[in-house]
């Protein structure tokens, strides 16, 4: 790279991003969902200073206690505080959705690149096994393995991570595929780079897009998995507070205390929108089709 070119280089990538930016800042509901998932990890992040009770903490005096200003979000059968529960839980859910994604990322992105680089045995390999996972539904799968585990948010997580592997196993080779015939990187091959070289300057970058856009909405479906994983006892372990758990506690008390289920059902259903939202704003933004 010559030193004209490189300033060349830094400045096409700059009205890049300012495209993409501007691009992502006109797509209205992409902002919101940015708004919600930023507003969940705010409160996650805050949870250990913010002015509520002890999640933990009960009191058999305020059982099943609507709504006040003692409690804005009322408490549950054993008298702990609703709101700070919902709080703390949002770290799990999304410390699950998080760490869930970067292990299918981590697992996944090298095996689809190896597949779709190489080909041959090495794709046969892969995408028998891929395939053979894909054959069971994600969810079931997602439970078979953290059955098989035990039940804590640790194993939780990686089986909901291993689970969702296929879908960037298949996302990835289909990419290197379309990148691989492409005229640079046959430059590549024949001014002699190593093959190390190409996948990690002209092949990852050129396929990371749709995996980063892939990967924002496999967080709302992790964090949904994590929620029915602890909904069945698989996940977050009491007395540490999920929404999931939350859930399965309140479902025995739906006509005395209707706000235990309301509460954890609502911030799920808001923070999957919102990566949902957040998912398809980038994937409009990183869509070259649209700049």
């Amino acid at each position: 790279m010559t030193e004209t070119t490189a300033p060349m280089m830094q400045e096409q990538l700059g009205k890049a991003e300012n495209r993409v930016w501007k691009k992502f800042r006109s797509h209205r509901s992409a902002l919101l969902g940015g708004i919600l998932v930023s507003f969940f990890v705010l409160i996650a992040v805050l949870a250990p200073i913010l002015p509520i009770p002890d999640p933990a903490t009960t009191s058999w005096s305020a059982v099943r206690k609507a709504p006040s200003m003692a409690h804005w979000m009322g408490t549950d059968e054993i008298g702990r505080d609703v709101m700070a529960r919902l709080i703390w839980g949002a770290q799990a859910s999304l410390l699950a959705g998080v760490v869930s994604v970067g292990i299918a990322m981590c697992l996944g992105v090298p095996l689809g690149i190896l597949a779709g680089y190489f080909g041959g045995w090495t794709d046969a390999i892969i995408s028998r096994c891929t395939e053979a996972l894909l054959a069971a539904p994600f969810l079931i799968l997602a439970i078979a393995l953290a059955a098989f585990l035990g039940p804590s948010l640790t194993n939780a997580m990686i089986a909901i991570g291993i689970s969702a592997t296929p879908i960037f196993i298949r996302l990835t080779r289909g990419q290197v595929l379309n990148v691989r015939s492409e005229d640079y990187v046959d430059s590549a091959r024949a001014i002699g780079l190593p093959t190390p070289k190409i996948l990690r300057r002209y092949i990852l970058p050129n396929v990371l897009p749709p995996i980063l856009v892939q990967a924002t909405l496999t967080i709302a479906t992790a964090i949904i998995a994590e929620a029915s994983l602890s909904f069945l006892g698989l996940g977050q372990q009491a007395p540490a507070p999920s929404w999931g758990s939350m859930l399965n506690t309140a479902k025995n008390f739906l006509n005395q205390a209707p706000w235990m289920a309301m509460w954890p059902g609502i911030s799920i259903f808001l923070v999957v929108l919102g990566f949902n939202l957040l998912g398809d704003g980038l994937r409009d933004a990183l869509d070259p089709r649209e700049h």
